[in-house]
């Protein structure tokens, strides 16, 4: 850096807060702020759904127990129309309540009671994946027919352009850059979360699932994203045609 020239700093993440809790949007909205994050904060999902019109979020946490529309409803709609990373918040424990959060778009999820300091890191490393700044390198990758752009977060298979959003392109580049070799649910984890303490969780299938779909590939007999039982998954390298 040259000298006298003060190096700029990284634009702050802006989060929408979707929940109806009055005190506990407070409370969140407060220690996010006082950690360099803007809040916006929406108390049911129809004015939240105006406020992601107007304005283009790094992140959205979504309570799913809202007055009126659902936050899967909510989830859905967004997901409709946008590649906005989706952090769902919820009180529900059940594993089938966030497995249908992510099988409708969501990107993770975060247990009621949750530490504010675990929602920071989450928040954060959506908004670095969601601006192209998680990973090592920015080059183009190539695997047959498919092409990823990393700083683009763009990705096309056969010319055709993937619609993924932030979470299934680094899923799926985590994938590509160990093309032909098989990768563990707990590394997927951990090259895409940063963590494998949900290794054992059902997160990693669902998000598998979304992207055979945008990919094209027959579930039960993929040829691009296959299943290795009880080993991982791997990306098998198609010629182009």
């Amino acid at each position: 850096m040259m000298a006298g020239v003060a190096e700029k700093p990284a634009p702050a993440i802006v989060a929408l807060l979707v929940e109806d809790d009055q005190k506990l949007a407070a409370l969140t909205a407060e220690y996010l702020k006082g950690h360099g994050v803007e809040v916006l904060v929406c108390g049911d999902g129809a004015s939240a759904l105006q406020e992601a019109r107007r304005t283009r979020f790094d992140v959205v946490l979504l309570d799913l127990m809202l007055p009126g529309r659902s936050g899967l409803q909510v989830c859905r709609e967004l997901r409709e129309r946008s590649d906005v990373p989706i952090l769902v918040l919820t009180a529900r424990g059940e594993e089938a309540d966030r497995v249908l959060g992510l099988e409708l778009g969501a990107d993770d999820y975060l247990t009621k009671p949750f530490s504010p300091r675990e929602l920071l890191a989450r928040i954060q490393a959506q908004g670095r994946r969601a601006r192209g700044q998680a990973g090592p390198s920015a080059r183009p990758i190539a695997v047959g027919e498919l092409l990823l752009d990393p700083p683009a977060l763009r990705a096309t298979l056969g010319g055709r352009e993937l619609l993924l959003t932030a979470y299934e392109f680094h899923l799926l580049r985590a994938l590509a850059e160990r093309a032909g070799h098989v990768v563990s649910r707990e590394r997927l984890l951990e090259l895409v979360r940063g963590s494998a303490e949900e290794a054992f969780d059902r997160s990693i299938d669902v998000h598998i699932s979304r992207l055979r779909a945008k990919l094209g590939d027959d579930p039960k007999r993929p040829r691009i994203l296959k299943t290795v039982r009880g080993a991982g998954y791997q990306l098998v390298p198609t010629p182009g045609r």
